[in-house]
């Protein structure tokens, strides 16, 4: 009997076993600064974009094959990269960030790029590349619709304009709006200038939250309400109750998601219209992606997080984080050690209605799908 009733206590207080499959799709990725997810051949299916060390390429959904978009864009390092469907032809737009060069703040000659490639005909072809103006230290983008339904590059560097140290100016963040004519001059505008060391971002797209613009930072994360498109929108607002340093930041619906402080050992959630803050796990190091999604369908959010340099186990990799029985949050590994996760990005790439994963790493140069049975 004791052992029947340890049984079902154990049925109910321990996870099921994740769903997750790993594929590998690449095992020469040099660094896999960031990545990024859409249809590129408007072919219907979801391709994956990747932001590696000296090549901005993309894979083919299906055989996943692999195509350089652009080869050596800049002298230094490509770091970001964005893409969305702007033009409704069922084929994304592709913007990008290159020549990383943190440690230099004030030369924008020498610190940071900022491009819009166009897509040949073929777009297993190279692509040309656009230049716009930039801040030194560029470091992420997205693109984001704004309220008067035009769309921007949201772009954030990781140091404002002479910044040393994380002290002096504060980070421009800029949007540039989507012309007609790309290869013309892009509109832009600052949207705040009040933050240093702004490491990442998001776009809510959904929710009660939806079309607002939230930063993470030295000085923990901050938002821009329902985004307009311009700088009377107004600058980043503190939001009470999140003022640790963050570095990365993400908005589900019922939840927000950061790993504290930048490149920070802690994942860590704030619930709730309160914003309760709830430290999920302290044992990461230099912890670099992050998602909320409700990935096993039930009907509540759940964080997945990674992280690229051993921790005290000595490992890397990426975890799940749900919440069980009386609403205690519990992990379990999606990938134990290995992956030195360098970012991921989440969406369903083969249309089972499911959220798959898509992880990059670093140290172990590799790019992976979890794919959700």
């Amino acid at each position: 009997m004791i052992y029947f009733l340890s049984l079902i206590i154990l049925m109910f207080t321990t996870p099921p076993k994740l769903p997750f499959e790993a594929q590998l799709i690449d095992d020469q990725v040099a660094i896999g600064y960031g990545i990024a997810l859409g249809d590129v051949d408007g072919d219907g299916k979801p391709d994956i974009l990747l932001a590696d060390k000296k090549q901005f390429v993309w894979y083919r959904n299906g055989d996943w094959k692999k195509f350089v978009m652009i080869d050596n864009l800049t002298e230094r390092d490509n770091v970001c990269i964005a893409a969305m469907d702007i033009t409704g032809d069922g084929k994304v737009e592709v913007a990008v960030g290159a020549q990383w060069n943190p440690g230099e703040t004030s030369n924008a000659a020498q610190s940071g790029s900022v491009h819009y490639l166009i897509a040949p005909e073929d777009r297993t072809q190279l692509w040309k590349a656009v230049k716009l103006p930039h801040e030194p230290t560029i470091h992420r983008m997205r693109w984001a619709k704004a309220s008067n339904g035009k769309f921007h590059l949201i772009v954030v560097p990781l140091h404002g304009r002479n910044n040393k140290g994380g002290e002096g100016d504060g980070v421009k963040i800029i949007a540039y709006e989507y012309p007609k004519n790309v290869e013309g001059d892009w509109n832009s505008v600052v949207l705040d200038n009040n933050m240093h060391m702004t490491h990442n971002l998001d776009v809510a797209a959904s929710g009660p939250k939806s079309g607002s613009l939230y930063f993470g930072g030295k000085e923990g994360v901050r938002v821009i309400q329902n985004f307009a498109g311009k700088s009377s929108s107004g600058a980043a607002k503190k939001i009470t109750g999140m003022e640790y340093g963050a570095g990365e930041i993400r908005v589900g619906n019922s939840l927000l998601a950061t790993i504290e402080p930048m490149h920070g050992n802690a994942v860590v959630a704030y619930l709730g219209n309160e914003r309760t803050r709830v430290v999920l796990d302290d044992q990461l190091k230099e912890g670099h992606a992050l998602a909320v999604a409700d990935f096993l369908g039930t009907g509540n959010e759940q964080i997945v997080a990674g992280w690229r340099v051993p921790n005290a186990e000595g490992k890397v990799g990426i975890k799940l984080y749900q919440q069980v029985n009386g609403g205690k949050w519990e992990s379990q590994w999606v990938d134990d050690n290995g992956m030195a996760c360098e970012d991921l990005q989440v969406m369903d790439l083969n249309g089972d209605g499911k959220l798959d994963i898509v992880a990059a790493g670093r140290a172990s140069n590799n790019l992976k799908i979890y794919w959700n049975k």
